[in-house]
């Protein structure tokens, strides 16, 4: 019988998801995509990543409709590899939804800053090139125990705030939307010249930005609804927020001239201010971006911990992990141990955003990469099991996949214009390595 509570329905399942991919950067970082790939680049590299990511989803649909259990990845390698690729899965996927849990920590102070600059008090010290300061670490300590509080108290409660959340980003996301001169955005994206290798930089972060629709298989067994809606709503989610950054991208290059975008520190904001004619629209789209980074904190905790929790349910890392809350039925020491993450890194200023995305981004890659065999695996392996949702064309559907995916990764390797740097973000794929390495010799030699 499940630990879980089941308590999502179908409007938690989408406002889950689509709050985990949409997050804080289609306010931060749009400007810098179309000065990287232009208007039309952005967009068409928004346009093959989701691409990839749809059909790395689709494999995720159908198992998550096989196997509606806890921990996602976890659940399907382990059937279908074994064991040690399970926790290599696994792991990479806890490496990639712990490192945006610490981005969102850092990243809050950075977006409240644009609204308060007075936070930027206290000097502390430097890292890289930043300063940290004490009002920073002060806000961003003080999110860090509220929304550990907020996953401890429940998926129920967690499920509320992540809606109200989701539908207030998404409003003012809209307005904005409904107010860009699309008459215009055919002719300006066409004209606008295309940077094939900035192109690529921008395709590199798609699997970051849109990593959390498999927040819904983590948590398969806290839905309250039939398998087949568990694997619709995973591809609807992608469906929808590579739809959005694609919409919010084009329309930040046709609102605003490309003079201003290279001067903007905050695109999607002046373009909404320049949309409206007034600054305050700026500020409530800040606003939003704030929204936008709670509601994706949110989901990957609850994502995050539940993985962490089938690993150790497993045997594969210390059992304390897979304990539960006997009121509230939370993994709360999976939960108390991702804040405590949180909580300390702010003291690392913002200098860490970028590598930390990247570092991220790699990660879920690989887990896409052993999700996707394992789904050829088991249609090989076990081809009459129950298919809720069954997708069409098999095997070859996910031998293309796989191809898809593994070129998808080669753009994080070595050689490559969109490559990890060295040290910054190898060091953390390789601190990740090692901790994991170390819990996964001390379970196993037990």
């Amino acid at each position: 019988m499940s630990n879980f509570s089941k308590s999502l329905l179908s409007k938690d399942v989408i406002a889950l998801a689509c709050g985990a991919m949409i997050g804080w950067s289609w306010v931060l970082l749009t400007g810098e995509w179309i000065l990287r790939a232009g208007i039309a680049g952005a967009a068409l590299a928004f346009i093959a990543g989701s691409f990839v990511v749809m059909l790395i989803g689709l494999t995720y649909a159908e198992l998550a409709s096989m196997m509606p259990k806890v921990g996602g990845e976890h659940q399907y390698t382990l059937r279908a590899l074994g064991y040690t690729p399970s926790f290599l899965a696994s792991w990479a996927v806890v490496t990639a939804y712990v490192t945006v849990c610490v981005f969102e920590a850092a990243a809050l102070p950075t977006a409240l800053e644009y609204l308060f600059p007075q936070l930027r008090t206290g000097l502390m010290w430097t890292v890289g090139d930043e300063g940290v300061y004490l009002g920073f670490v002060w806000i961003g300590c003080l999110a860090s125990v509220i929304m550990t509080w907020i996953n401890l108290r429940g998926i129920a409660f967690a499920a509320f705030i992540q809606g109200l959340i989701t539908l207030g980003f998404v409003s003012v996301g809209l307005c904005f939307l409904l107010g860009a001169p699309w008459s215009v955005a055919f002719d300006t994206t066409t004209s606008a010249p295309m940077e094939w290798a900035g192109m690529l930089s921008v395709l590199v972060m798609v699997p970051a930005l849109l990593v959390g629709f498999d927040v819904i298989p983590q948590s398969a067994e806290e839905i309250n609804l039939p398998a087949r809606r568990i694997g619709l709503l995973l591809v609807v989610s992608v469906a929808l927020a590579g739809l959005w950054y694609v919409a919010i991208t084009v329309a930040v290059g046709v609102s605003l001239p490309e003079a201003q975008l290279e001067s903007s520190r905050m695109a999607t904001a002046d373009a909404m201010a320049s949309v409206w004619g007034a600054p305050i629209w700026g500020q409530i789209m800040l606003i939003a971006g704030v929204l936008g980074i709670l509601s994706s904190w949110n989901a990957f905790i609850i994502g995050g911990s539940r993985v962490i929790y089938a690993l150790a349910e497993s045997g594969m890392i210390p059992k304390v992990f897979a304990s539960m809350h006997p009121r509230y039925q939370t993994p709360h020491v999976a939960i108390l141990s991702i804040g405590v993450l949180c909580f300390f890194a702010p003291l690392f200023g913002r200098e860490i955003l970028v590598w930390l995305v990247n570092a991220g981004s790699f990660a879920i890659v690989i887990a896409y990469l052993f999700v996707v065999v394992s789904f050829i695996a088991l249609r090989v392996k076990a081809p009459e099991q129950s298919r809720p949702f069954r997708v069409p064309f098999g095997i070859p559907l996910g031998i293309v996949t796989l191809v898809l995916t593994l070129g998808l990764l080669t753009l994080y390797l070595p050689g490559s214009p969109a490559a990890l740097l060295w040290p910054e973000e190898w060091v953390m794929v390789l601190f990740s390595i090692i901790v994991g390495a170390v819990l996964y010799r001390r379970q196993s030699s037990k």
